[in-house]
């Protein structure tokens, strides 16, 4: 935890935060409007995730990630930034959405580059699994959409097998396709490094039907 991580927990949490003990999220009185809500599963450092709430400040975003220094790293950058659209859970993301996130709540769900768990034997900790993406079905507004983004193949190859099976979805790109990367993901410096490697992304973005 550097110095402005816990800057950033220090002066925002109390504004920003958000806990898995005050139960189910009223977002109307949250954020103070009712406006399109989007939440991203694992933000990580949360460049990514601050600079697509100040692209689109008429939106509400709320973030959720167990690494305390990621957290206390949005925190202090948004905090700089004057970005006051944006809440954040510093917990699992299982029992957030359980405990704290209403059914059909949600317009847009991300989970971008989760831990691949590159091993074979370690494939099964991965987070998209057809029980999890059902738990992020029923948080999602009809007609809301769920996008997933690795860069792993492998990954990407069980993430369209595990999406494409799972009922009450449609994949926007068609069947079995990978869709482009959407203006509103920010390329992240990982990702450009990994372009200039040769490496591939891949994004999916199935929109829910029933």
């Amino acid at each position: 935890m550097t110095a402005g991580q816990q800057k950033g927990l220090d002066d925002y949490w109390p504004s920003h935060g958000l806990t898995l003990e005050q139960g189910k999220l009223d977002i109307e009185k949250t954020f103070g409007r009712q406006s399109e809500t989007v939440l991203e599963i694992g933000f990580g450092m949360g460049l990514s995730l601050l600079s697509m709430a100040e692209a689109a400040p008429e939106k509400n975003f709320i973030g959720i990630e167990v690494h305390r220094p990621g957290v206390g790293s949005l925190l202090n950058e948004a905090g700089k930034a004057g970005v006051n659209n944006i809440r954040v859970y510093c917990h699992d993301a299982v029992e957030i959405l359980r405990e704290c996130i209403a059914d059909e709540s949600i317009d847009r769900i991300q989970i971008y580059f989760p831990d691949p768990w590159h091993k074979k034997r370690h494939n099964k900790r991965r987070l998209v699994q057809p029980a999890f993406v059902e738990a992020l079905r029923t948080k999602l507004k009809p007609g809301g959409i769920l996008h997933l983004a690795t860069d792993w193949e492998n990954y990407a190859e069980q993430m369209m097998d595990v999406m494409s099976a799972a009922e009450g979805w449609s994949n926007l790109a068609g069947d079995n396709q990978y869709s482009p990367r959407p203006d509103y993901r920010p390329l992240t410096k990982f990702e450009k490094r990994g372009q200039k490697l040769g490496h591939g992304v891949w994004d999916l973005m199935f929109e829910r039907t029933a």
